[in-house]
């Protein structure tokens, strides 16, 4: 593909073709995506759920696969995709108090999912991976050539490397079999429908959270962990699954992609920036006990848009307040406070 290739819409007509199983559609990028491929006219859409599938268990896979090539035979015409979003993730503390686990069912699941589709002759799998698989010190703006240029950041390395042999696992597979496995690197995400839970969230709803309840309480302060001085670089949801789908129509390569919105900020004027926008005017006081993990983060995005022609398109501002906007609607339902 040139630098000046010029893309068509979305193809109604591949995408009518194609019996797409999204693992994690049910979840925060994975909602976003299944209404994309609604819009998109996908011949069907399936979204395996933990109640029926445990897709660490092969047994579960394996079914899972039965049942939807069983429908398959019944029309010959279409083809068969995965899109696996499912993950186990979430912030700082969460890849900290639970480091085996974020390694174990994040490899299992990716390395059975992608075997068994090899197997059961799937068309494309799109084995969606993390920014947490690039060097803790890797030079920005990260590039893909840099992703094997050294170890992980610590407190995020079990997850980080188990999703990263997905594209080991993705190459291979291309390589000895022709499989064809595309590996998207999205970096962190933000948007409506995000998890929230202080717990286990990211730091964009852990601070729209804090904010929004400090201010609901009349609390002065909120604390923040770190010193505020690593930058992060942000995509609106609506944008990430938009990116993966083009890919997953346009793109048939091995070599990994960056999905990103070009933008850096540093986490001291993203704190300031969220709470201008929740209205909270108290103190934001600094943790510096608690990790700040990767120093930087900041993509070079020009291989997504020169490969399939994604460019992100919400401004940062404006998508932080639709954020901040579905939170407090969703306490309002729930009747939280």
């Amino acid at each position: 593909m040139t630098e000046n290739q010029i893309f068509s819409p979305p193809s109604q007509e591949f995408w009518g073709q194609q019996r797409v199983i999204v693992t994690g559609g049910a979840g925060f990028l994975g909602s976003f995506v299944v209404e994309k491929l609604k819009e998109r006219g996908a011949a069907e859409i399936i979204v395996p759920t933990i109640e029926e599938y445990n897709l660490v268990q092969l047994e579960d896979i394996q079914r899972l696969y039965d049942e939807v090539f069983e429908k398959k035979l019944q029309s010959s015409s279409s083809q068969v995709m995965v899109i696996h979003l499912a993950a186990l993730a979430g912030g700082i503390g969460a890849n900290r108090a639970r480091p085996a686990d974020f390694f174990y069912i994040n490899l299992m699941m990716g390395v059975q999912l992608m075997h068994e589709a090899w197997r059961r002759g799937v068309e494309k799998f799109v084995a969606i991976g993390t920014i947490c698989a690039y060097p803790k010190y890797t030079p920005i703006p990260f590039r893909e050539e840099n992703l094997w240029n050294g170890y992980p950041e610590e407190t995020n390395a079990p997850y980080g490397l188990a999703k990263k042999m997905l594209l080991v696992q993705a190459q291979a597979y291309r390589e000895q079999y022709g499989f064809n496995a595309i590996y998207p690197l999205p970096v962190n995400l933000y948007g409506p429908r995000d998890n929230f839970d202080l717990e286990t969230s990211h730091v964009i709803p852990a601070m729209i959270r804090k904010c929004v309840e400090a201010q609901e309480h009349g609390d002065r302060e909120i604390v923040l962990w770190g010193d505020g001085s690593p930058t992060r670089e942000f995509l609106y949801v609506e944008d990430a699954a938009e990116g993966i789908l083009l890919a997953a129509e346009r793109y048939n390569g091995a070599e990994p992609f960056n999905l990103g919105s070009g933008m850096e900020i540093s986490i001291k004027d993203l704190a300031e920036l969220i709470a201008r926008l929740t209205g909270f005017e108290g103190q934001i006081v600094w943790d510096t006990s608690k990790p700040n993990g990767q120093p930087r983060r900041a993509l070079d995005i020009s291989r997504a848009e020169r490969f399939f022609g994604f460019r992100a398109q919400m401004p940062f501002e404006e998508g932080l307040r639709r954020t901040v906007d579905w939170y407090k609607t969703q306490r309002t339902r729930t009747g939280v406070n």
